[in-house]
């Protein structure tokens, strides 16, 4: 089964309340270990490999806390795994780190190659936005309806 890690569902979940603030009300790490139910001392190193990867910022002092850096509707989720957990890899043989020898030959490299491509197209079309305003599941809703 396919599974994303902690760091990028926790950090998705870091991501929606630092986009509740947006525009100008930081978000401090307490409120979202408090709402997230996750360690602020995992949430700081999440934060951090955001912050470093421009997605968002720290004010610091009384007041502070994070902001986003752009409009949550500019703010992918692909976006936000790709920071925390580089790109979409399925198997290792897709991973750039890992790499394969036998790719040439290989009778399911481009089955894992196109759902990971899949899996990262679906990603790009949901912003935090959607999150914020449950556009997301207006669509599955809607798609499950038609299907039905």
């Amino acid at each position: 089964m396919l599974r994303l890690s902690t760091k990028g569902q926790y950090g998705v979940r870091a991501m929606f309340e630092i986009a509740n603030g947006y525009p100008d009300k930081p978000v401090t790490i307490k409120e979202i270990s408090e709402k997230q139910a996750v360690s602020v001392a995992y949430l700081e190193q999440i934060l951090n490999k955001l912050r470093n990867g421009g997605l968002i910022k720290s004010i610091k002092g009384p007041g502070g806390g994070y902001l986003l850096n752009k409009k949550p509707e500019k703010i992918s989720i692909s976006a936000i795994l790709k920071e925390l957990e580089g790109p979409v890899a399925i198997t290792s043989c897709l991973d750039p780190k890992e790499g394969c020898v036998r790719v040439d030959g290989c009778v399911t490299y481009m089955l894992w190659k196109s759902l990971g491509e899949k899996i990262e197209g679906f990603l790009d079309t949901v912003s935090l936005k959607d999150l914020i305003t449950g556009a997301l599941l207006e669509r599955t809703a809607g798609k499950i309806k038609k299907k039905a």
